[in-house]
């Protein structure tokens, strides 16, 4: 005889089983889970409306709740609470949840944001084996980040910001070797960043402000894809971190950092957000962070620089914030701060500058504070040869009525100081180039896309259309509003409501997809937005419909009206001038930069063509046909076959070199930039090549005949020599000898300074001083 007890047991199952929704992408397990979830958690009000009836994959999201499906698991959890949520009540179990979430074996994304949330991370998350996204910020976690979190090996982002962390940063972390996010601010973490963060190869972004952590960091000069390094309201210090030179946000504000700025930080050419405020930092300023290539904010208050401004110290046009407030530095303000935008803030109180306003204080206080910290003023640092060679300046303009002991004890003084700072070894800075970025990406790191996205281009936020609306904006798209066809679908321009003009590229998609299979292109694309692309607008989803699969993926891109870059060289209408040319060509590389390293590393093969190339209203130079993700499997199918990508004139590129097949492409535009010609047959490209070699060699009035002669007396000898001997170089038929980008955009930077200071001679009888000229169109 069966037991009462089993039979009871049995319709229990029975009776559950008929409660859970019926769907046919979710097991009864999992949304009986989210039930329990429901029960434990009873926020935010979203979650109130699940019942046993729910289709929980098909739910449309919401800012609080979302639930992403994959044939019958759910992948993906996103549940958040207002930013204010109080903890949640005394008889929560973060434990009870937890063992709950693991019923959800194959979640991939977990967020768990602002909802309350309270007591030590358990260990057993380590359950959750298939992780990669962890987000669990803003709630009132507390004790230890328990070590198990090691056991997630395919972990990419880990975002535990704004709870109650203590403790040490676990030295395990090391073993994430995917681990590309780490953001652990607003805790009570304290001790040292352990030695093992060093082998985080994968590494884009550290944030670890406003905790109590202290020490010198570790060497993180081989972490070669770190983009983003947020340490301010700590105790680190005293020695400047060592990075590598493609990083492009560095916060050491509010830290115990002192001694001199490292002089190689003067390479970083990717460098757009530098922070290093209320330290203790000492010795010369250093003026070349006024025009590093993409700065954007430098913040150097609160510190104990010295040194001399000038006025015509150079500036990146782009420089939107300058702090040089509560310093000892002295001199005249450069020009090139003084101009009165609405979007740039200029900052320079508590100074020695000869500037009446701003609380400035007399010059002999500088000194004399200068001295108190033991750096002479003026001094200067060169190097050769790797070592440091100082050179003291006799100190004048020492105030009147000084008595002779004044003097012996003044030089006394000094001559200990030089004896002190000749006897200290140069600092040597260890450089590790970056040999690559990864092709895998991150699907939902935020923090990625808020620091990095360019959001001052002028666009508006990327958003979903619907038909409607490009139906209406191209009048239906009639044929007067077509633009085109390429390899990757139509291309129509429209009007929207607000009167903006759009570029609308239409693809048919084969039957039976949804529009979940794109959500990973669609989130990735949206945060391709940089200054020398054309940047995607929205997107828009047309669905068939009998079975609802998408027919048609619409992808809104920004209108550029002012013509290609042929258009402005070899055609009829604008002909741009040499030093707009140089321009251009900047911009390009600078949007080949962002392709192959920014926010979607990997970008490679984009199909570059003089022609695939738009000047806007400023004529600054965008890309518009790149390798999108969304058509990441044809360009690969193409790569393969033919060794190159659609339209690609490189010989024979293999996989392994796909970076130098659009420096080979960019070869070919700056070719066309220096000779007007156009170029549309590999055998021209071969042909030029040979004229290009043989015009290097000769002199200066042989040179200019491959030059268009447009340019040639408006164009110094030595900027076109520089531009034709990279692009000799870029057009080299092996790709392992062509440069790299960053390699490009120096030679290309040096054109643009040689041209300047050849041409300011020229229009000037007086003779100018060697220094660096500020123009315009040099950081477009």
């Amino acid at each position: 005889m069966v037991p009462r007890s089993y039979i009871t047991c049995l319709l229990t199952v029975f009776v559950v089983l008929v409660l859970i929704p019926h769907t046919h992408q979710l097991q009864s397990s999992q949304a009986w889970s989210l039930l329990r979830i429901q029960r434990l958690l009873n926020y935010p009000p979203v979650l109130s409306s699940w019942n046993t009836s729910t289709d929980f994959c098909n739910a449309d999201p919401n800012p609080y709740l979302t639930i992403v499906c994959y044939e019958e698991s759910i992948t993906q959890l996103h549940i958040s609470g207002s930013d204010s949520s109080p903890p949640l009540p005394l008889n929560f179990s973060i434990d009870s949840f937890f063992t709950t979430l693991t019923r959800l074996p194959n979640l991939k994304v977990l967020s768990l944001t602002s909802l309350g949330l309270w007591g030590p991370l358990p260990p057993k998350i380590s359950r959750l084996s298939s992780l990669e996204i962890v987000n669990m910020s803003s709630n009132y976690l507390y004790g230890a980040i328990p070590r198990q979190v090691s056991s997630l090996r395919h972990l990419q982002t880990l975002i535990l910001e704004h709870n109650m962390f203590t403790g040490q940063v676990p030295d395990v972390l090391s073993e994430l070797s995917l681990l590309a996010v780490l953001n652990l601010q607003n805790n009570t973490l304290s001790g040292p960043l352990p030695q093992s963060i060093s082998g985080l190869q994968s590494l884009r972004v550290l944030v670890l402000s406003s905790n109590s952590l202290s020490a010198d960091l570790p060497d993180l000069s081989g972490l070669t894809n770190l983009q983003v390094l947020d340490l301010e309201n700590n105790y680190f210090g005293p020695q400047f971190p060592r990075l590598q030179r493609k990083v492009v946000t560095v916060v050491l504000r509010k830290n115990r950092f002192g001694g001199g700025l490292p002089a190689d930080l003067s390479s970083y050419y990717l460098l757009e957000r530098l922070d290093v405020s209320f330290n203790k930092f000492v010795g010369p300023f250093l003026p070349l962070l006024l025009s590093l290539p993409s700065i954007r904010y430098l913040n150097i208050a609160g510190n104990r620089f010295t040194g001399m401004l000038f006025q015509n110290m150079t500036c990146n046009d782009d420089l939107k914030f300058v702090d040089l407030s509560s310093n000892l530095l002295s001199g005249n303000l450069p020009t090139c701060l003084l101009s009165n935008t609405k979007d740039k803030v200029v900052l320079y109180s508590s100074n020695c500058l000869g500037i009446k306003d701003h609380g400035q204080h007399p010059t002999s206080f500088c000194q004399t504070q200068a001295l108190a910290v033991g750096i002479l003023p003026h001094q200067e640092k060169r190097t050769s040869g790797g070592k440091a060679v100082i050179a003291i300046g006799v100190a004048v303009g020492i105030v009147g009525s000084i008595s002779i002991v004044g003097f012996a004890v003044f030089f006394a003084i000094r001559r200990g100081i030089i004896k002190r700072l000749m006897k200290q070894p140069p600092r040597r800075i260890v450089e590790h180039a970056s040999s690559g970025y990864p092709f895998k990406l991150l699907a939902d790191a935020r923090y990625i896309s808020q620091t990095m996205k360019l959001g001052a281009l002028g666009i508006p936020s990327y958003r979903s259309f619907s038909v409607e609306e490009l139906e209406a904006a191209t009048n239906n798209f009639k044929l007067s509003s077509f633009m085109g066809e390429g390899s990757h679908g139509q291309i129509y321009r429209g009007r929207l409501k607000d009167g903006s003009w759009v570029a609308i590229r239409c693809l048919k998609l084969k039957k039976g997809q949804t529009s979940q299979n794109f959500n990973r292109h669609i989130e990735l694309i949206s945060k391709l937005r940089h200054r020398h692309l054309v940047s995607a607008l929205g997107h828009c989803f047309e669905y068939n419909l009998d079975d609802s699969s998408v027919s048609r993926l619409f992808l809104i891109f920004e209108y550029v009206s002012n013509g290609t870059l042929r258009s402005n060289i070899s055609e009829g209408g604008q002909r741009l001038t040499w030093i707009q040319r140089l321009s251009a060509a900047i911009g390009v590389v600078k949007g080949i930069q962002f392709l192959h390293g920014g926010i979607m590393p990997g970008l490679f093969s984009n199909d570059l063509k003089v022609t695939n190339i738009f000047l806007d209203q400023n004529l600054v130079a965008k890309i518009s046909s790149y390798n999108l993700p969304v058509l990441a499997e044809n360009m690969i199918t193409m790569v393969s076959a033919g060794g190159s990508s659609s339209g690609s004139n490189e010989p024979g590129g293999r996989l392994k070199h796909l970076d130098k097949i659009d420096i080979y492409d960019f070869g070919i535009i700056l070719l066309e930039i220096v000779s007007g010609r156009q170029i549309t047959l590999t055998s021209e490209v071969h042909i030029m090549k040979d004229e290009l070699q043989e015009s290097i060699l000769a002199d200066g009035a042989a040179r200019r005949s491959l030059v268009d002669h447009f340019i040639r007396r408006q164009s110094c000898d030595e900027s076109l020599k520089t531009v034709m001997e990279i692009c000799l170089r870029c057009l080299s038929e092996e790709p392992t000898q062509r440069p790299s980008v960053e390699d490009v955009l120096w030679n290309l930077q040096f054109a643009v300074q040689v041209q300047e200071s050849w041409r300011l001679a020229a229009s000037t009888v007086v003779t100018q001083p060697k220094v660096k000229t500020s123009v315009w169109v040099f950081y477009s």
